[in-house]
This record gives C-alpha cells, sequence and structure tokens, in this order.
C-alpha cells in the first residue's frame, strides 16, 4: 500500500510521527443498515433492535423490507480470530443499497424510516473486511528514555468527578503532547462523569479501584519504566474489633460501571460498558473525588488526618475539607459502618492493589501485544456479551477510533492515536489495532478509551481529527508528555 511518514521532534527523546497509509477504495460504498426487531426470536418480545441477529430474523426482516419494495440483502458477519475468541459468523446484518456519496443513503435512509424500521446510514470501509485498501491515518508519540529528560504523567484534572478535554489537561499541565486515557463514566445514570471506569493510580496514589482482572497500563513518571499488567484490587476498613470489606473508592455507592466487582448484578466478572449494581457497598473517599461526596440514603463517616471520625453523616454526602477523607456505606451496611465510626476512634483504610505498584496505572482493555506477540484479550477483558453479539460487532469488530498505549523492546513508550469513522480515514478494528502494534514495535500494547474519546495533543493544538460531531469530548484522565 502506499504510505507516507512523517516525524517531528517536540523535545528531546520525543517524537511525533504521522502515518497515513493505503488509498480510498473504490469498492467501498454508503449503505443503510436495517436493525433486526428485538422480539422476533427473542426471548424477550420486548428487547430493542438489534444491528445483527440470528439468520432466521434476518431474513425474515429482509422480506419485510423487500415488501415495502426496498432491495434489502442480508449479510454474514464474519469476524477473525483473536487469542480468547473464534471469531467466525457472530450473526447476519440487514442493508440496502450501496451509493457513492453519504447523501444517496441519507435519502434511503429517509425513506426506509418513513415506513417505521430503525436504520441508519453506514460507510462499508468501517466493516473491518481484510480486503479494504484504507486510507488510515496513524499518529504516534514515541519516549525514548535514553534522551528524554522531562516526564510522564496520568492527570484527570481538578478533581475525579468533572470530564475535561486532552487539551484542557495539556494546556493546564503545560505539557509538550498528550492522548486521552481511560475507560470513564460518561453517563450519570451509571455513576459519576468523569470517574475512571477501572483502576487509576496518580503519582502513586490509589484513587480508583480495579476492574478485577482487567489490564493496565503502568508507567513510571521518568518515562524509564512502562509496561501492561492485570490487577485486581483488595480494600478494608477496621475499627475496634470490626473489620469490613471496601467495595470501591471515589465512585458513587451501588454503581459499579465496567462491572468485575464482588457480588454484584448482573456479574462478577469484567463486562465493559455495562454497569452492575449492588444495593450494599462501602466506599472510600478523597478530597481527589470533587466539591461534595455522592448524597443520598446512607451514612459516611468523616475522618481526619489521623484517621479518627470527626463526624457521622446521614444521609451520607457532603464537602470533604483538605487532609480528610470518609467511608460511604449504604443498605445492609449502614448499621456496621455507624457502630463503628464511634467519635474520635480511628478508622484504619487498608488498600492493596495486584499486579504492581507503578506511579501511574491506567485502566484499560483488552491487551492486544504481549511479548512480541499479537495477543487480543476481547472477551477476558469484557467486550464479549454473551447474547449480545451486536455489542462485539459494533465495538471490536468493526473499525472505530482507538488509542493505544504500549512499549517496545527498546524500553520506548509509545502512545498512538488512529483516526476512524471517517472516509478519510476508516479507524480499526480490535483485531487490527493488535496488528499495527506489533507492527509498530511494540513488546506490550494495550487498547486505551477510543471512539470519540481518541485525541493526541502537541504543543497545544489537537493534531488528529476527532470524530464526535460536537469535536473534542470531554474524557476523565489523560497521559501528558511534561517537559
Amino acid at each position: 500500500m502506499p504510505e507516507t511518514r512523517t516525524t517531528e521532534v517536540l523535545q528531546p527523546g520525543v517524537t511525533l510521527t504521522t502515518i497515513v497509509r493505503g488509498a480510498a477504495d473504490p469498492a467501498d460504498s454508503w449503505t443503510v443498515e436495517v436493525a433486526v426487531p428485538g422480539g422476533s426470536g427473542s426471548p424477550d418480545p420486548d428487547a430493542p433492535p438489534t444491528a445483527i441477529a440470528a439468520r432466521e430474523p434476518a431474513d425474515r426482516l429482509a422480506q419485510d423490507l423487500t415488501g415495502h419494495g426496498f432491495a434489502a440483502r442480508v449479510e454474514d458477519v464474519v469476524t477473525p480470530r483473536v487469542a480468547d475468541f473464534a471469531g467466525g459468523s457472530i450473526g447476519f446484518r440487514v442493508r440496502i443499497g450501496g451509493y457513492p456519496v453519504k447523501a444517496g443513503a441519507d435519502a434511503q435512509l429517509a425513506q426506509v424510516r418513513a415506513v417505521g424500521f430503525t436504520a441508519s446510514t453506514v460507510f462499508t470501509g468501517w466493516d473491518g473486511a481484510s480486503t479494504d485498501r484504507g486510507p488510515w491515518v496513524v499518529r504516534v508519540l514515541t519516549v525514548d528514555p535514553t534522551a528524554f529528560r522531562g516526564s510522564l504523567a496520568g492527570d484527570f484534572g481538578p478533581d475525579i468527578e468533572r470530564r475535561e478535554t486532552t487539551s484542557a489537561l495539556a494546556a493546564a499541565a503545560e505539557a509538550t503532547a498528550g492522548v486521552n486515557a481511560g475507560f470513564f463514566v460518561l453517563d450519570p445514570v451509571a455513576g459519576a462523569p468523569g470517574d475512571p471506569a477501572g483502576v487509576g493510580v496518580y503519582r502513586g496514589r490509589l484513587l480508583s479501584e480495579a476492574v478485577n482482572g482487567r489490564p493496565s497500563f503502568v508507567f513510571s513518571g521518568d518515562g524509564r519504566h512502562a509496561g501492561v499488567t492485570r490487577n485486581s484490587w483488595t480494600g478494608t476498613v477496621s475499627g475496634g474489633h470490626q473489620k469490613l470489606t471496601l467495595d470501591g473508592l471515589n465512585r458513587v455507592p451501588g454503581l459499579v460501571r465496567n462491572c468485575g466487582g464482588t457480588g454484584d448484578t448482573p456479574t462478577d466478572r469484567p463486562l465493559h460498558d455495562t454497569t452492575c449494581t449492588d444495593p450494599d457497598e462501602l466506599i472510600a473517599f478523597t478530597p481527589d473525588y470533587g466539591a461534595s461526596t455522592p448524597a443520598g440514603p446512607g451514612v459516611e463517616a468523616v475522618l481526619d488526618e489521623h484517621d479518627r471520625v470527626i463526624a457521622v453523616r446521614s444521609p451520607r454526602g457532603g464537602a470533604l475539607a483538605a487532609g480528610t477523607r470518609s467511608v460511604q456505606a449504604t443498605g445492609d451496611l449502614v448499621d456496621d459502618l455507624t457502630n463503628m465510626a464511634q467519635p474520635a476512634r480511628k478508622l484504619t483504610i487498608a488498600s492493596h492493589l495486584t499486579g504492581g505498584r507503578a506511579d501511574f496505572v491506567i485502566n484499560g482493555g483488552p491487551e492486544l501485544v504481549r511479548d512480541g506477540r499479537v495477543h487480543a484479550t476481547p472477551n477476558r477483558d469484557g467486550m464479549v456479551r454473551p447474547g449480545d453479539p451486536s455489542f462485539y460487532y459494533g465495538w471490536a469488530a468493526k473499525r472505530n477510533p482507538r488509542t493505544i498505549a504500549g512499549v517496545d523492546g527498546r524500553g520506548r513508550i509509545m502512545l498512538v492515536t488512529v483516526d476512524g469513522r471517517a472516509t478519510t480515514s476508516l479507524g480499526l478494528s480490535i483485531a487490527e489495532s493488535a496488528d499495527l502494534a506489533q507492527a509498530l514495535g511494540m513488546r506490550d500494547a494495550i487498547n486505551l478509551d477510543g471512539g470519540g474519546s481518541t485525541t493526541m495533543v502537541a504543543h497545544d493544538k489537537v493534531v488528529n481529527t476527532p470524530s464526535d460531531a460536537a469535536g473534542e469530548r470531554p474524557v476523565g484522565d489523560a497521559i501528558l508528555v511534561l517537559p
């Protein structure tokens, strides 16, 4: 394929390489994708429409569309094998037409919607077909520890619960460059927007618990050490003769984004973009969380700088002064914490992260490369949802904007963005992301948050093209390269 590469030195030991690979493929076109009614062939008659389904309901939808005068086709969605998922045929999609420009597909879409079908326009270059020829726009920040004299940081801004754009985080820290980082809560119904949806260690302080077993990108502040690890977390609070198990750190009690906790519904295993629930939780807070801890039914013990109880709030919620912290209890744990939190009693909060500690630990997933070999793990990391192939189809199998972090055999840290959801850059599937990371020479690599979050900043400018219609998306945290 045709390819161009340009490299710019941003500061000693830091380069930005822009790779434009391939060219527009005339075989790709705009088409109308029609959602398969969820109640058709489903045990749940009220199930929502899905992007792909079994053959029978897809055929039935195509026949219905044909009866309305549309030339519908049924396509088998075949995905590649990855390290922990067999791939193959995962379902069937229903499409109408093929148009060289989006306007033609949009006109067809209006007709399809007018008779009551759920549909959207999509570009076939986003499907992930191995025959596509591009284009792709890849940007690689490389930090070489042999020449780098600056520092690296994971940064969430003024507090955890507020989202900030990558460019705003970079500007506030006077960073030379940066990329968006880990997954985070976006919708308030899933918790506090901006809260890391997984582990978060910042300047050596563990401020967000792990989605147990999921991978993370770890690195030292001087850039000399980096890698990919898998983390689990345990925590306790004890006082008097009692010891209670913590459920989390700095998040809304009862809401566990990406799951992976203990005793939660519907599962304790990682389940991506899913909010598990638990009415009975014990959550520890620091002032890093925000202006006020979450308010609601339950009880909250506030501790001074010596970890002695100075207040008990019920209902829970309120400001935390510098040097203080608190523990909130909900449901069946309210009485236990109330009995423990006697005035002036010292409460000991213990927190342990397995998988190794570092200056910075940023959540992500799936793994992409391990020991120099392609090793994509979407099943283990919760991107394969039982009974919901449409999620894997849209999130992992189709091409999307991606952000990747890794380290090569020479110890160089690589932070990569790939633009997507456009005709000028198709994006990557998870399998393709793993191939790219290996092709760039990464020894170990991980997928970070992508889609509309994918952003790269250099010298106070956003250098990639974020895919959200509104422009750059506020995120939970960023990885920054500092002078």
